[in-house]
């Protein structure tokens, strides 16, 4: 059995949070709640209603329909400006050190 549409929509909006590089208060923001009711609404104590979600659906740019589908759908569908930009890698890769090959 797959998730609930409960459990598809919290995993999008996380989802969501994740691909935009944006925190629970940044989107508490964006909706006009607090972060703690997007804490209970992500953990399952509260529901998202769909006014919310067409809230979210709306501040990220994407049909309401591709939020309720799921975390990939939500994802695909999330234009690139919203998405945030890729992590630079910080350490140094060095290449491997290799040896002569021969017999000793």
């Amino acid at each position: 059995m797959g998730m609930s549409l409960d459990e598809r929509v919290r995993s999008a909006v996380a989802a969501l949070l994740h691909a935009a590089g944006e925190s629970q208060t940044g989107l508490a923001g964006a909706l006009g709640v607090s972060q703690a009711q997007v804490s209970r609404r992500q953990s399952g104590t509260a529901a998202w209603s769909l006014a919310d979600c067409d809230a979210v659906a709306e501040h990220y740019g994407i049909d309401v329909l591709d939020l309720l589908a799921g975390p990939t759908r939500a994802t695909e569908a999330l234009p690139a400006a919203r998405r945030r930009a890729p992590q630079r890698q910080t350490t140094a890769v060095r290449p491997a050190v290799v040896g002569d090959g021969g017999a000793r």
